[in-house]
C-alpha cells in the first residue's frame, strides 16, 4: 500500500539557482521572488530544505509526495530560450530527488516542444503538469495537442494546475488564489471536456483545487450544456487547500474514485482527517487506490 499526495511543491538548488541568474521576472533576488504584474514574495527557505520535507511526508504517513514547477511562476510561458534553461534546472533537480519524492515534468506552453519534453519525460516523471491558462480554449488545447499527444503515447497522465495571475498586485494577498486561479481551473474543467476529451480519448487528468469547485455545475451543465452528463473515469481531482463540505460536494458531483490527496505543500497543509470525514475507506481511496488509477491506469 503506498499513500500518495500529487500536488506539492518544492524548489530544488539546481533551480533557485537557475532563477537568481534571471535579471528579469521571473527571477529571484536572495530569497525574494519577482513575478510579472505581482508584487515580491518572501519565500521561506525551511520551505525547500529537502531533508526537512520528506520528514514532513514521513510524519504524514506518505509513501510518495509528487513535487511539480510552480507554474504560477510563469517558467512554461516564457519564450523557449528563457524557459529551457529553467526547465532543465527543475528536471535535473526534481529527477535526483530521494525517496519518498516523485515529480512531474513541465514544458514550455509558448513554444511547444514535444520532443524536449518526451526527453523530460525519460528521467522517470510520473507525467506532465501544464498551466490552466494554457488548456482554457480550444487555441490552447490545439496548442498543447502533441504534449497531450505524447502522454497518450505513453499512458502517462496530465496535471493541470492553475498558471500566472499578473495583477494581483493591486489587490490583497489572497487574490490570485481565490480569484484567478479559481477561474482558470473552472475554464480549464469544461475546455477539456469541449476540446480535450474529444481529441484524447484515453488520457487520464487530474485537475488541481478540485478544478475550481466547476463540478459543481453539473446541474446547470445539465440544463444549458450538450446534454452529456456522465461521469469520466480518466478524469479526477485532487484536494488542495479544500475542507470536509467541498470535499463532500464533489464525491456527491463525481463520485469517490475521481478525487486524489494532493496538499499544495509548501504554500497549504494536508488534511488533518485524510477521509474529510468521510470514513476510512474514502481516506483509502483518496491516498492509494485513486492515485494509483490515475498515475498507472487500470480499474
Amino acid at each position: 500500500m503506498t499513500t500518495v499526495d500529487v500536488h506539492q511543491h518544492l524548489w530544488t538548488p539546481s533551480l533557485v539557482a537557475a532563477l537568481r541568474a534571471r535579471r528579469e521576472p521571473p527571477y529571484l533576488d536572495g530569497w525574494t521572488l519577482h513575478l510579472e504584474g505581482e508584487p515580491p514574495f518572501a519565500v521561506r527557505p525551511g520551505d525547500h530544505d529537502i531533508a526537512r520535507r520528506a520528514e514532513l511526508a514521513a510524519a504524514d504517513g506518505l509513501g510518495r509526495a509528487l513535487v511539480s514547477l510552480s507554474t504560477p511562476i510563469g517558467v512554461e510561458w516564457l519564450p523557449a530560450a528563457q524557459a529551457r534553461p529553467l526547465l532543465d534546472a527543475y528536471h535535473e533537480g526534481a529527477a535526483a530527488l530521494p525517496e519518498p519524492f516523485g515529480a512531474w515534468a513541465a514544458a514550455c506552453v509558448r513554444d511547444v516542444d514535444a520532443a524536449a519534453t518526451a526527453k523530460d519525460l525519460d528521467q522517470g516523471f510520473v507525467g506532465l503538469q501544464l498551466p490552466a491558462d494554457a488548456l482554457a480554449d480550444a487555441s490552447g488545447y490545439a496548442r498543447c495537442a502533441p504534449l497531450l499527444d505524447l502522454l497518450q503515447e505513453r499512458d502517462l497522465p496530465l496535471f493541470v494546475h492553475p498558471g500566472p495571475a499578473p495583477g494581483g498586485s493591486a489587490g490583497p494577498g489572497w487574490w490570485p488564489a481565490m480569484v484567478p486561479y479559481v477561474q482558470q481551473m473552472h475554464a480549464a474543467w469544461f475546455a477539456f471536456r469541449a476540446f480535450g476529451r474529444p481529441r484524447h480519448p484515453r488520457l487520464r487528468v487530474c485537475f488541481a483545487l478540485l478544478a475550481g469547485l466547476a463540478p459543481l455545475h453539473g446541474e446547470r451543465f445539465a440544463a444549458r450544456g450538450d446534454g452529456e452528463t456522465g461521469v469520466d473515469p480518466k478524469v479526477f481531482v485532487e484536494t488542495s487547500s479544500y475542507g470536509p463540505r467541498a470535499v463532500e460536494s464533489i464525491v456527491r458531483a463525481l463520485g469517490v474514485d475521481a478525487i486524489v490527496q494532493g496538499s499544495d505543500r509548501p504554500y497549504a497543509e494536508p488534511p488533518h482527517h485524510p477521509g474529510f470525514g468521510l470514513g476510512g475507506a474514502a481516506a483509502y481511496a483518496f491516498r492509494v487506490d485513486n492515485p494509483r488509477r490515475l498515475l498507472k491506469g487500470g480499474d
